[in-house]
């Protein structure tokens, strides 16, 4: 008798217990999430090694992709090296492996020797890819992302082009996108550790 009565106090406790937690607001990420996932349309770009990248090469990942290329003064090189450097609390914070592509938007300038050079500099887990535009524009504009393309002759010129990075999750799916925030006299540029506090909740939930 005593132990079923001891038995009843617990499983009371636990359920207490869990009504508790459940009514504790739970952190939520700011970004943008996209419930459900939403799939991407097929693609196959170039990567950095020269070999094909498609829709397979994103999955059994978290990829971070956000548009960039070489020649880019300013915004490229700074999410690079902020992405490089909280790259040690992404890893942490996940099962599967984490990876960044830099999708080059400049494909007359940076043939695939340059993309990887560039990328290959800040790490392992950096990886460049690039393609012409009649690939190039489709797979950029259904990760939600835009570039402008170059009058043609140009030879020295700027690519304007969306400074947000794209979480695709390892089942390859566009999972959600973080906005770079736009401060007077600043460059446009996303809160490091905002992603970093969203992709720990993130990819807790997908365990």
């Amino acid at each position: 008798m005593q132990k079923l009565l001891i038995a009843v106090v617990a499983l009371a406790a636990l359920v207490a217990g869990l009504v508790v937690f459940n009514l504790i607001p739970q952190p939520q990420p700011q970004a943008l999430v996209y419930n459900p996932p939403r799939a991407l349309a097929p693609f196959a770009v170039t990567g950095q090694d020269g070999a094909t990248a498609s829709n397979e090469q994103l999955r059994g990942q978290w990829t971070l992709l956000f548009t960039g290329y070489t020649f880019c003064p300013d915004i490229c090189p700074t999410t690079m090296a902020d992405l490089r450097r909280i790259m040690p609390q992404l890893v942490a914070a996940s099962e599967q492996p984490v990876k960044v592509w830099m999708i080059s938007v400049d494909p007359l300038r940076d043939d695939v020797e340059r993309v990887n050079n560039y990328a290959s500099f800040f790490g392992e887990n950096f990886y460049g890819v690039r393609a012409e535009h009649p690939q190039l524009y489709p797979f950029v504009t259904d990760l939600g992302l835009m570039y402008s393309i170059p009058d043609e002759g140009e030879t020295d010129y700027l690519v304007n082009h969306s400074a947000a990075i794209v979480l695709v999750d390892p089942n390859g799916n566009r999972h959600a996108i973080f906005n770079a925030e736009h401060q007077l006299g600043e460059l446009p540029t996303v809160n490091m550790d905002k992603l970093v506090s969203d992709f720990q909740i993130l990819a807790e939930r997908f365990r």
